[in-house]
């Protein structure tokens, strides 16, 4: 395999999520706007399903290796049962858009978040499978997990974060550390903190330990900016993602670059090179061998932008020695 390959059959419309199989790393499943999600065999180069929706995909999850779920704007939670057949089971619905879904594999709960100011919890396998909902102050826009930690980031630059064995009250409310709006969520994989990107090119790095000497820790920093004949021109940062193994993040920005980052020694290891659009989204596989990259109009110009816009497009990157730490 070469140092990328560029996926055949990509979605019409823009990315919404990526993610690859919590088991195999070579298994990516793509939510759009076009109102699919699609599910591919990355070393075949292979499409093996596609399963479309009535609305614009909004986000989607693996739950294990052969089931997943999605979200979006028709309002509905599905199940994936088998992508292989692309047999789907239709969960239920929130009041507003799915924004965000979640699966916590140790709980076997879906969690869904929606622009109804609300989280619901799922039991996939009962027939009754809304088990409860829990209100929020304000829209979701992005969760992620790990352990039993959930992030939840909403409008108004607000943040919960839960204890997902305990789902009555959230066990820490923050407001965002960056002063825009937040269009990226990333949880660490040590399970230690998370980090977020806004719209105005700049990332803060964020921990869960309430206590004052590590709550010092956290910080902010620019980044997916450039400036052209003396103009600094500055993107959203739209997507974050973990490196499974080393902990270091990838960044990814409507500049059309993907930076990685070692946040423990506040530097950047690695800009790949510029790809020909905005990136909507970017994950790790499973073993972080791998990087995916979805290029698409992330609409930041509007409906003028999408006149001239490219198609989307799906890269596959195998990662090396700059996803791991320096060494001091």
């Amino acid at each position: 395999m070469s140092e990328q390959i560029e996926l055949s059959s990509p979605p019409f419309d823009s990315v919404s999520q990526i993610h690859f199989s919590p088991t195999n790393p070579e298994h990516l499943l793509v939510s759009a706007w076009d109102t699919t999600v699609r599910f591919y065999d990355v070393v075949t180069n292979e499409q093996k399903a596609k399963i479309d929706h009535r609305a614009a995909v909004l986000a989607c999850s693996f739950g294990d290796a052969t089931h997943a779920y999605s979200g979006g704007l028709d309002n509905g939670v599905r199940e994936y049962v088998d992508l292989a057949t692309e047999k789907v089971t239709y969960l239920g619905q929130h009041g507003n858009a799915v924004s965000a879904v979640n699966y916590a594999r140790d709980q076997n709960a879906l969690i869904s978040g929606s622009w109804d100011l609300s989280l619901k919890l799922w039991d996939p396998r009962s027939s009754a499978a809304d088990v409860s909902t829990h209100v929020l102050p304000e829209r979701v826009y992005h969760m992620d997990l790990v352990n039993n930690t959930l992030v939840v980031s909403m409008a108004s630059r607000l943040f919960h974060i839960y204890d997902i064995r305990k789902m009555s009250e959230p066990a820490q409310t923050r407001e965002s550390s960056l002063k825009f709006m937040t269009r990226s969520l990333a949880c660490m994989t040590d399970g230690k903190g998370y980090a977020i990107g806004s719209v105005e090119g700049r990332i803060g790095v964020e921990y869960f330990d309430p206590s004052p000497e590590v709550q010092d820790q956290k910080y902010a920093f620019k980044c997916h900016r450039q400036t052209i004949e003396d103009v600094d021109h500055v993107w959203p940062v739209n997507s974050l993602a973990f490196h499974p193994v080393h902990n270091t993040f990838a960044s990814a920005g409507s500049d059309g670059t993907v930076s990685i980052w070692d946040h423990k020694l506040k530097k950047r290891l690695r800009q790949y090179p510029k790809y020909s659009g905005p990136i909507a989204a970017v994950a790790f596989s499973c073993d972080g061998s791998r990087l995916a990259v979805g290029v698409s109009y992330t609409w930041d110009d509007g409906e003028e932008g999408a006149k001239t816009a490219e198609r989307p497009a799906l890269w596959i990157r195998r990662t090396g020695d700059e996803v791991k730490p320096r060494q001091l």
